[in-house]
This record gives C-alpha cells, sequence and structure tokens, in this order.
C-alpha cells in the first residue's frame, strides 16, 4: 500500500515484507583463514589499468558482474543505482569527446598546480585513450530519488553511500573474471553525459569505468599499499 508524505512524495509501507530464515555456511577455521588469504592475494592484484585492448569481451559476463553489483545493501533497500553500459563505438567515442573536452580544462585550470603535479607520478592526463579501445564503459548513475508506479518521488536513502558501496563490489567482481578498469570521476562532465546517455534528471553520474582486458603492452606504476597497522585500529 501506499502513504501519501506531501504532494510530491510517497513512500512504501514495507512493514509487510515476508522475513524468511537465514542462514549461512559455517567453514572450519582453518577453510575461513585460507579462502579470507586467497581473496586478499586476487584483490592485491588490482591496478588501476589505462592501457585496455579491443578484444571482445563476452555480453554475459558484463550482465553478470553487475548483477553482482546489484547485491550490494542499500539504505531502506532502495536500489538507488543505474549501471548504464556502453558498448556502441560511436557512443563512446562521443564520451571521450566530452571528457577530453573538460578534463583539458580541468588539468589547465581547474585542478590546480599540486593535483597536476601528485598525478604525474601516475603518468595520468587529459587524453584518454581507453574510451575507444575499451570494450565497454560502464557509467553508474546515483538516483537522487526514484519515482514510483504512481509518479510520485519515492526517497532514496544514503543514496550517494549505497551506490558507492555497490561499485565497490563491482571492481571485485571485475578482478574475480580477470577484466580491468580505471576508476573515473570526470570532473563537470556528468550532466553532459546523462543527456547524452538520455538519463532522467534525477540521476546523476558518479562513476565511470572502461572495462576490458588490458592490453598487451600495458604498464601500471609500481605503487605500494599502506600495511594493515597503517589503517587498521583495534580497540
Amino acid at each position: 500500500c501506499l502513504i501519501a508524505v506531501d504532494d510530491n512524495y510517497a513512500e512504501l509501507n514495507e512493514d509487510d515484507v515476508p522475513h524468511i530464515p537465514f542462514s549461512t555456511k559455517n567453514y572450519p577455521e582453518e577453510e575461513m583463514i585460507r579462502r579470507s588469504e586467497e581473496f586478499y592475494k586476487l584483490m592485491d592484484s588490482r591496478r588501476s589499468v589505462r592501457f585496455i585492448s579491443e578484444e571482445p569481451v563476452p555480453e554475459e559476463v558484463i550482465d553478470n558482474v553487475i548483477r553482482t553489483a546489484g547485491t550490494s545493501p542499500s539504505g531502506a533497500h532502495t536500489e538507488p543505482w543505474t549501471y548504464v553500459v556502453v558498448k556502441d563505438a560511436e557512443t563512446k567515442h562521443k564520451i571521450r569527446e566530452i571528457i577530453e573536452e573538460e578534463e583539458r580544462m580541468n588539468y589547465m585550470k581547474r585542478m590546480g598546480d599540486k593535483w597536476v603535479k601528485d598525478l604525474k607520478k601516475i603518468r595520468t592526463n587529459w587524453i584518454k585513450e581507453y574510451l575507444d579501445t575499451a570494450p565497454y564503459i560502464i557509467l553508474i548513475f546515483k538516483q537522487i530519488y526514484g519515482i514510483l508506479a504512481n509518479g510520485k518521488k519515492k526517497t532514496h536513502y544514503y543514496n550517494e553511500i549505497s551506490v558507492s558501496i555497490s561499485c565497490g563490489i563491482l571492481l571485485a567482481a571485475l578482478q574475480n573474471v580477470g577484466l580491468v578498469t580505471v576508476t573515473s570521476t570526470p570532473l563537470n562532465c556528468g550532466p553532459r553525459l546523462r543527456v547524452l546517455l538520455g538519463r532522467p534528471i534525477h540521476e546523476k553520474l558518479l562513476l565511470l569505468l572502461p572495462v576490458g582486458y588490458p592490453a598487451k603492452d600495458a604498464t601500471v606504476p609500481d605503487l605500494k599499499r599502506k600495511p594493515l597497522q597503517d589503517f587498521m585500529v583495534v580497540v
């Protein structure tokens, strides 16, 4: 049933959502340790890759990794994410043109000398060739609010945090199948990309991911991660 909140908003009454029994598999301690170490090693091998092959990727794989991202928790189970998968070459190139135009301005005027200097060590710049070569570009939009069947707005609680968690799960899912990406939050590009892709006004671009296999000549910076004791506190 619907409960009217005001002239613009309405919420679903979820008091009647059935609850079902739940349990998870209990692993022996040794198996838990082994599995945790293996998953850590898999994720520790993840890198941001800016050299992506044109080699085709099965569409079913993309379906499955995004389906996996959709298992993320969300505020009040609103699932406030839209994953737009772009595989059309012309559309990918239009995305590249929009991003490079804005990124050039970012590097030249908006970001500041320190930010540009800090990026030099990873050899990144405003040229984004991988947006043409990657078989897919996945754009993740956060839904500021939802639209109910009756046209009323539905509040999406903690929408940015919820979508960010979903993106993290997507990165893990991509790593699990041997695909690479580089996380991109294109400054000032969101509105133009939203219009290009025909997304509604209540969706805001949060993240853009070119996805594919690494190019044969791909390189990555030899960066080191913080040791556990530098970012974990046990109280």
